[in-house]
């Protein structure tokens, strides 16, 4: 790839410069060269590769289930998350925006819930037409479509150096396996996160109410990764609290600060033990603001 195509959206600088560093030195003879093998690169996925705010796209998409299921059964209205639904709960939404792990898992049970019993074929079903049906309220485009251009870019220079590629979020993974190859270019089975159990049952695939290995929060994010690769990332990216542990266990860390409140969000909230960790171990931090010419 000739030098001016390699991450053509990010601007020329040290956070720039430090990535190309990074993959030179490992795909070069020297001490920072990293076997083959060992080329793992993991990114979380909501306010890593697509905006988050005013809430995790996923979210949009239960939401509108459990309207449906209320309105079958309104006694669900006295139950959480079904309750912070109906009564508007500011409070219980901003847990969502900072991924609070309590309030997460509330949400995942909810959602293996809502869900248990289809096949796969019937959950892609669902998410696909959200994401060809719905738009974001801000920019009035599909979700889909708010995907980060540098962090695509930087995939493809990731790929192109030998490294693995794959997406490690608290969201769900079935979720996001339904638009992970059309959108990222990454194979389904290079998603990993917060998972409901399966059951072949009758000769089908199904859905269980028991979600598999945990949340992939925090620390639940190298155990994941481990758990599915057999290895620890050398290259990981990050924006949030939540993502702190994976950024530790990876040789380089890349963490996005959402500072661009003309073409996006500016925040610190649910990232302020994230920067101060990169502040205090010299990780990369990228400014959407400053280091991306162009976002979507």
């Amino acid at each position: 790839m000739a030098e001016q195509q390699v991450l053509a959206s990010w601007n020329e600088g040290p956070v720039r410069q430090a990535v190309l560093d990074y993959v030179h030195g490992a795909t070069m003879p020297g001490a920072a060269f990293v076997d083959p093998a060992d080329r793992i690169a993991t990114f979380d996925n909501d306010g890593t590769l697509w905006v988050e705010q005013p809430m995790p796209p996923q979210f949009d998409f239960v939401f509108r289930a459990w309207k449906e299921e209320v309105n079958a059964d309104p006694s669900l209205a006295d139950r959480q998350p079904y309750k912070a639904l109906v009564d508007r709960d500011q409070g219980f939404f901003e847990g969502l925006a900072t991924q609070d792990p309590e309030v997460v898992e509330t949400m995942l049970e909810a959602f293996a819930r809502s869900w248990a019993g289809t096949t796969p074929e019937e959950f892609d079903a669902r998410v696909r037409e959200w994401t060809t049906t719905v738009r974001d309220p801000r920019f009035g485009v599909p979700y889909v479509e708010l995907v980060y251009r540098p962090m695509l870019e930087l995939f493809d220079l990731l790929r192109e150096n030998g490294f693995r590629v794959f997406v490690c979020s608290g969201g769900g993974r079935d979720f996001m396996r339904v638009f992970a190859e059309d959108t990222w270019g990454i194979l389904k089975e290079n998603v990993i996160g917060t998972a409901a159990s399966y059951a072949y049952t009758d000769g089908r695939i199904v859905r269980t109410r028991e979600l598999l290995g945990g949340l992939d929060l925090g620390p639940g994010k190298p155990e994941h990764i481990f758990a599915h690769t057999g290895r620890l990332p050398a290259f990981a990216g990050g924006n949030a609290d939540v993502d702190i542990e994976m950024l530790r266990s990876a040789a380089f860390a890349l963490l996005i600060r959402h500072d661009d409140d003309h073409r996006e969000y500016a925040y610190t909230k649910g990232a302020e033990a994230s920067l101060a960790t990169a502040k205090q171990l010299g990780w990369t931090v990228v400014s959407m603001k400053n280091d991306w010419k162009t976002l979507f």
